[in-house]
């Protein structure tokens, strides 16, 4: 059997029935959250992709038991610890070394929230979690936006801040791994996951549940030294930090100790670099495939004609185009007076084809969003609808770029609707662009 011996505080503490009580619950009740006992981590597992995605939803595991969804997990979760609790009481025959599953439950949960705030790091260091916006959506009204797209441009728009973010939860993760600093980390990632936390309420960003997760986790390791420092900084007195050392009287627990803690830093190193790769090569919330040659910018729609009628400009009319704009990958996005039926995701998730990677329509009302195929030798476009709420609805066009800032497309829609439409660049400056500190001409 192993041993830890405790060569300071610990050895003089006497466990309370309390104490012994919740010490078990939360054990079962942790471990029950954190050991993949899910069938579906395993599936996700074995059909594992090499991208940062799936990467990072390793790192995002949690149990979903049944159909149950939000904090309903939680409460399951609880239920079996609590059933679990009673029946350890009722059972145990040999009294448990509290200090030892004290100390092992604590190594458990450090590398648990280590992984889990290290895997938002990376994919806000190089950013990918909250992409830059795209120029539709700086040509759509701010009443269109759900309140969570708010939010994301609010801090995709700096990246170097989101660049920051991303530092700030690497070191906390880091700091987690070394038993001296868990406190450390610990309280930043309460103050900054808390944060996260208020912020994904507020804005009904969509983690609410899981960043409440990794609060808790961080809550119950914080509370180790919380005497400590309550001493120190409220009391104001002299008082020893915790020299808690492990001593393992078997080598093997040992060595497969130093194998695993290898084994996390190994998947960090992987994962940043994965992370960059995407980063990159293939940014998994915008379509990978570059836009039309030469086609980027916004365009004012100066002639429409619509199954042979020539329609004016109009705000009211469901047929009539308003203004277009390409992307610098292959979306178009087109202002109709023609309903949107939102799409309620938050555009997350790894996908291979270009139409399935919503982020840029998801939470948007207000445009229509396309993904295209541009067939350059026959000046061809075909405009696929990306919210799966408007599956079915697309264009296949014919394309001449009359000059740099003239495009005329024809053709017809899924309903064998013809379309003619002359599209005309407007060179306008964008703050964000240009910068706000210096003069801008508009």
């Amino acid at each position: 059997m192993s041993s830890i011996n405790n060569l300071h505080t610990n050895s003089s503490h006497v466990w309370k029935n309390y104490e012994k009580i919740a010490i078990r619950f939360f054990a079962l009740f942790f471990f029950i959250q954190v050991i993949p006992l899910d069938w579906k981590f395993f599936r996700d597992l074995f059909s594992f992709q090499w991208n940062v995605y799936d990467l990072f939803s390793l790192t995002k595991y949690t149990p979903q038991f049944f159909s149950a969804e939000g904090y309903t997990n939680w409460l399951i979760a609880a239920l079996i610890a609590a059933v679990g609790t009673v029946a350890w009481i009722n059972v145990e025959r040999k009294e448990t070394n509290y200090d030892n599953l004290y100390y092992w439950l604590r190594v458990i949960l450090r590398y648990r929230l280590a992984i889990g705030i290290i895997g938002y790091g990376f994919i806000k260091l190089f950013p990918l979690q909250i992409p830059y916006p795209s120029l539709s959506n700086l040509h759509t009204n701010y009443g269109d936006f759900f309140a969570w797209k708010i939010y994301f441009h609010t801090v995709g728009i700096t990246q170097g801040y989101e660049i920051f973010l991303g530092a700030v939860e690497i070191l906390a993760g880091i700091l987690l791994f070394f038993r001296r600093t868990v406190t450390f980390g610990a309280g930043l990632i309460i103050g900054f996951v808390g944060n996260v936390l208020a912020a994904n309420i507020a804005y009904d960003a969509g983690e609410q549940v899981y960043s409440a997760y990794l609060v808790l986790i961080a809550l119950f390791l914080f509370v180790y030294d919380v005497p400590r420092l309550y001493n120190l900084l409220a009391n104001e007195k002299f008082t020893l930090a915790n020299k808690f050392r492990p001593v393992f009287t078997e080598k093997w627990i040992a060595n497969t100790r130093l194998a695993l803690k290898g084994s996390f830093a190994l998947f960090v190193v992987i994962y940043g670099i994965t992370a960059y790769a995407n980063y990159e090569n293939d940014p998994y919330k915008i379509p990978k495939t570059a836009g039309l040659n030469n086609s980027y910018g916004f365009y004012n729609v100066r002639e429409f004609i619509f199954n042979k009628d020539t329609i004016p400009y109009s705000t009211t009319d469901p047929n009539r185009w308003q203004n277009v704009v390409f992307e610098k990958w292959a979306t178009v996005s087109i202002k109709i007076a023609r309903p949107v039926k939102l799409d309620l995701t938050t555009g997350d998730g790894f996908h291979e084809k270009d139409i399935d990677r919503n982020y840029e329509s998801a939470g948007v009302g207000g445009r229509h969003y396309f993904a295209y195929q541009a067939d350059t030798l026959k000046h061809t476009l075909l405009l696929e609808n990306k919210n799966k709420n408007h599956a079915g609805e697309q264009y296949k066009l014919s394309y001449t770029q009359l000059n740099d800032s003239t495009i005329v497309v024809k053709g017809v829609s899924e309903k064998n609707d013809s379309i003619y439409a002359v599209l005309d660049k407007i060179n306008r400056k964008y703050m964000l662009f240009e910068g706000r500190r210096k003069p801008v001409k508009l």
